[in-house]
């Protein structure tokens, strides 16, 4: 029953704190905050995860270990690689922003290098050069500059929305965006070349 009891205080404490450093950052966040939205004492927040900086290392890692339970790395269908990653950001963007404030706030040096945040990377340039090898996938590219590119092609529009609202203004479709999202991805990463997309 204690461990029970000690997991599930955990995961109570794993969900205020997402909110809570999605919001305000490393700076802004509050443990107290996180304490009281947890429903769970403060000393146990510290005896559990360390610091508050330990414990945004710690939400970061395990926002990052969900997105890659619940979005493909099959980048020979991009079309679904496209769709995945847009909805996922889209219900989920505590993750966006939780990488913004490690980019504001964490140095290069203290940047979290998890092991499963490593190993997430790795495998998605991995799928990038199998695809090249099957010849599904443009080979004049490096792996790493591919995923660089397809990735901010999906991301910067949702971390941004103010600079996308100022480009767009009211004639902003999302769906829309997404179309030609998904024309642009093929046109870099696809091995041969593709039509535009009819509109």
């Amino acid at each position: 029953m204690a461990t029970r009891d000690a997991e599930a205080t955990k995961a109570r404490i794993f969900e205020a704190a997402t909110v809570e450093f999605a919001a305000y950052g490393i700076a802004g966040a509050r443990v107290d905050r996180i304490a009281q939205n947890a429903q769970a004492n403060k000393q146990l927040i510290y005896a559990y995860f360390g610091d508050k900086r330990k414990l945004f290392y710690k939400v970061l890692d395990q926002t990052l270990v969900q997105v890659a339970e619940m979005v493909s790395t099959d980048i020979t269908d991009l079309d679904r690689w496209v769709d995945e990653h847009i909805d996922y950001h889209a219900k989920h963007p505590e993750l966006l922003r939780l990488l913004m404030w490690e980019s504001l706030e964490v140095s290069l040096e203290d940047t979290c290098r998890s092991e499963a945040r490593a190993e997430r990377y790795g495998v998605k340039k991995q799928k990038i050069a199998d695809a090249q090898e099957q010849g599904l996938a443009r080979k004049d590219v490096p792996p790493a500059y591919l995923l660089t590119l397809l990735m901010s092609m999906i991301n910067y529009s949702m971390m941004m929305p103010q600079v996308r609202g100022l480009i767009f203004g009211a004639d902003f479709d999302a769906e829309a965006l997404r179309t030609f999202t998904k024309d642009a991805v093929k046109r870099i990463a696809a091995a041969e070349p593709v039509e535009a997309a009819a509109h």
